[in-house]
């Protein structure tokens, strides 16, 4: 029983993350800590609608993992349920329609979050915080 318990131990340990709960932040902007509280530092300032992964939560606060593996604490009162995507290559086309044919709106670098509207095929119709909208393939986002 002892193995049995040590084996789904383990297992639990190393799949972490997968099927984890994703919020978003649901604020301007919000401060993500190195510990569960506000008497932490704070490792970098994340933008309205950057996902991320919850790893564990302790009171209000919530630890998470971003795109790039990187962990942190967030105030639940900061983060919400919000499908969204964020950029993970250093030039991402955005786009009139769901396709390359379609004409380029604007074009962004890595880690720029999006809330997501909708999904057509491989592509995502998404708005970023300030408003802007348009079309980007699947593929360029986490």
């Amino acid at each position: 029983m002892r193995i049995f318990a040590f084996f789904v131990i383990s297992l639990i340990g190393t799949t972490a993350g997968i099927g984890a709960e994703r919020l978003a932040v649901a604020v301007s902007v919000a401060n993500i800590r190195t510990g569960p509280g506000t008497n932490y530092d704070v490792l970098w300032s994340a933008e309205k609608y950057f996902p991320f992964l919850v790893i564990e939560t302790a009171g209000p606060w919530v630890r998470l993992r971003d795109f790039e593996g990187d962990e942190g604490w967030v105030h639940k009162s900061l983060v919400a349920k919000i499908p969204s995507v964020i950029t993970k290559k250093p030039e991402c086309s955005i786009r009139s329609g769901p396709g390359t044919g379609y004409p380029l709106l604007f074009t962004v670098g890595t880690g720029i979050p999006f809330r997501l509207i909708k999904k057509e095929g491989d592509w995502l119709y998404v708005e970023h915080a300030d408003g802007e909208q348009g079309w980007i393939h699947k593929g360029l986002t986490w």
